[in-house]
């Protein structure tokens, strides 16, 4: 990576696979993930002198990641919707793999703040103030989002369909 600066790059080197994973299991799209990504890492090299200061630069990132995130979503101007899972006939070894295909469609078909909720909760392991901190916004909002995708996943007629549990993983 010519002409960067080495602790930029080794951030990179470093992280760069691991954003690329956040942003996909935002978007559940390997080429705008990949966008996501690249356009993350412009900006943040243009302030990189600024973050190397911050606790957390990879967090930062990651608000950028989010944005860009939902405003594609904001800006997206085709009617596509998800087909619906075909039929399964007699259950096999892959009917797992299924079920959870069929409920990380289900997630992509969320509002995108909601979707983003549940990314950075349940996939980046970040407490409601850290994912409140990225979608700037209260943790009261962080948690009415979390219930509101939790409410949309258990009433899904697929998901009530194929006996999948949706649980908000709390006790």
């Amino acid at each position: 990576m010519a002409g960067l600066t080495p602790e930029f790059e080794a951030f990179v080197t470093a992280r760069g696979p691991a954003l690329l994973r956040f942003a996909f299991m935002l978007t559940r799209d390997a080429g705008l993930a990949e966008d996501l990504v690249q356009e993350a890492l412009i900006r943040a090299y243009g302030r990189w002198s600024q973050l190397v200061r911050l606790d957390s630069p990879e967090a930062y990132v990651r608000r950028i990641v989010v944005n860009q995130m939902l405003s594609w979503r904001r800006r997206r101007s085709t009617g596509e919707v998800p087909g619906s899972a075909p039929e399964h006939g007699t259950p096999d070894a892959t009917d797992a793999l299924a079920e959870r295909d069929l409920v990380w469609r289900v997630i992509g078909g969320l509002p995108a703040r909601q979707r983003a909720v549940l990314v950075l909760r349940y996939y980046e392991a970040l407490t409601d103030r850290e994912i409140a901190d990225v979608l700037d916004c209260a943790e009261g909002t962080v948690r009415s989002l979390a219930a509101r995708a939790f409410e949309t996943l258990r009433r899904h007629p697929q998901l009530a369909r194929s006996g999948e549990r949706v649980t908000t993983g709390e006790n």
